[in-house]
């Protein structure tokens, strides 16, 4: 464990703060809160390299806890992990929108827990979340216009959908596409996060961030992910130093 590298685990079920501190001992030293505002003061007197806190907690929930560090310039630079119990799509929305950089589900992934928190650990933003290749017609629909691309490769927090005439960044779509040899049809919202313009030989294109995300949609996507990328679940090394 690098003693260094502090990470918050917020949530007001204490089997999961205990069960969250086993997973990432070797990570870093974990401090832990019941609910938003006590993450809050934690935030302010450790100042840590991750928080990793439940959507839903009484007194001030994870979505507002997220907005209030996002907001503080202080803190806003801190990642913050959001984790979603619930098997609506619009939770991850929720998350999304508060500003999480990266969202899993419950019950918590031992794997996918240290990944994400590693990842952030060693300075990666969200665009590091693995990603692998993948080739399938994806039907996107923008208000009633309805249109076809092809994605080619694929995250646990989006995909990048090779289409004619990209929409712009912040636009909101409908997706309808089905993972290689999958038993049914994923149909996610997302926000395009950059697009590109047919440029030096290659496709027009756009990388999209999933908002509306249903529970079984999100395991889907994570065993495809997993299967085909490499797990990594060694803690991070004290290369990068420590942040205050």
């Amino acid at each position: 464990m690098d003693a260094r590298r502090k990470i918050l685990i917020a949530d007001d079920a204490a089997m999961f703060r205990e069960l969250g501190a086993l997973f990432l001992a070797r990570s870093g030293r974990v401090i832990t809160a019941n609910n938003g505002f006590e993450s809050l003061d934690a935030i302010r007197r450790h100042r840590p390299h991750v928080v990793v806190a439940d959507l839903d907690m009484p007194s001030m929930d994870g979505e507002e806890l997220c907005r209030r560090i996002k907001a503080d310039p202080e803190l806003r630079d801190t990642p913050v992990i959001l984790v979603t119990g619930s098997e609506l799509a619009d939770e991850r929305a929720r998350a999304v929108r508060a500003g999480a950089d990266d969202v899993i589900d419950k019950p918590i992934s031992r794997i996918a827990l240290i990944q994400a928190v590693n990842r952030f650990l060693r300075g990666h933003g969200p665009r590091a979340l693995a990603r692998v290749s993948i080739e399938t017609e994806v039907h996107i629909v923008y208000e009633r216009e309805e249109r076809w691309g092809t994605a080619r490769n694929l995250s646990r927090g989006g995909i990048f959908v090779e289409a004619e005439h990209p929409m712009a960044p912040c636009t909101e779509i409908a997706l309808e596409f089905r993972l290689p040899d999958a038993s049914f049809e994923l149909a996610p919202t997302a926000q395009v996060i950059w697009s590109r313009e047919r440029e030096l030989g290659r496709p027009d294109g756009m990388g999209l961030r999933f908002l509306a995300l249903d529970r079984a949609s999100a395991q889907e996507i994570d065993a495809f992910v997993y299967e085909r990328a490499p797990v990594d679940t060694e803690p991070a090394t004290a290369s990068a130093g420590a942040r205050r």
